[in-house]
């Protein structure tokens, strides 16, 4: 198989890939990375020096590709299927671009914040920097709301990278900074993320490590 995806069904960056993989139905060999492993960690180093994943490892084009978007993006262009995740026309392009970055950016990156912060040891907390994440949650959800006004999909009618990229966020933000009764099309919208048999799939295997993730202590 030329493809490998090293992952976490946990990591919601690991989502937005999976996503897309199992959107086209696309061929590869999962390869689950245990970070507390020393051994694991060291071999997805030597992938990417960064030590973070999703890395994608393509045999048969010797190219390995990491961060979720450049992933997609090379998905796209090397193994195209039903759907396209970057539309061709050059301005849709760019502002599907640009919504997937606000997805990783201002949701993706203040979740791992809050979740973060669970994690580290008493007396080392970082209470003003949690709180600062749920405030930039709180901004970027009533942006959402607006841009959901006309239902659908991220960019209109069809299924692109910022709807890989909107799931994983908006499932984990609704668990830590919970979305709230003023954000009823952006809960319609998640609904829809979660009904994709893609998505679906996705969330169905990560289950059951559901109950290894850190509870809030407050």
């Amino acid at each position: 198989m030329s493809l490998t995806l090293y992952f976490h069904p946990l990591s919601s960056f690991c989502w937005k890939v999976l996503i897309a993989l199992y959107e086209n139905d696309i061929p590869f060999a999962p390869k689950l990375v245990d970070l507390g492993s020393e051994a694991e960690r060291a071999a997805l180093s030597r992938l990417w020096p960064i030590g973070r994943f999703p890395v994608l490892r393509d045999d048969a084009q010797d190219q390995t590709i990491p961060e979720s978007s450049i992933i997609i993006e090379y998905l796209d262009r090397q193994y195209p299927g039903r759907t396209r995740f970057i539309p061709a026309d050059p301005d849709r392009g760019l502002q599907t671009r640009l919504r997937d970055r606000f997805y990783d950016l201002y949701l993706h990156l203040p979740i791992q914040k809050i979740i973060g912060d669970r994690l580290r040891p008493d007396g080392t907390e970082d209470p003003r920097g949690v709180e600062e994440a749920r405030a930039q949650l709180r901004i970027s959800y009533r942006m959402i709301e607006r841009q959901m006004a006309s239902g659908g999909w991220a960019m209109g009618e069809a299924f692109s990278l910022a709807d890989c990229a909107a799931l994983p966020p908006l499932f984990y933000g609704n668990m830590v900074e919970p979305l709230g009764a003023g954000c009823s099309k952006v809960n319609g919208y998640l609904e829809r993320l979660k009904a994709r048999p893609s998505i679906a799939r996705v969330m169905r295997e990560a289950e059951p490590y559901f109950q290894v993730l850190p509870k809030e202590s407050r």
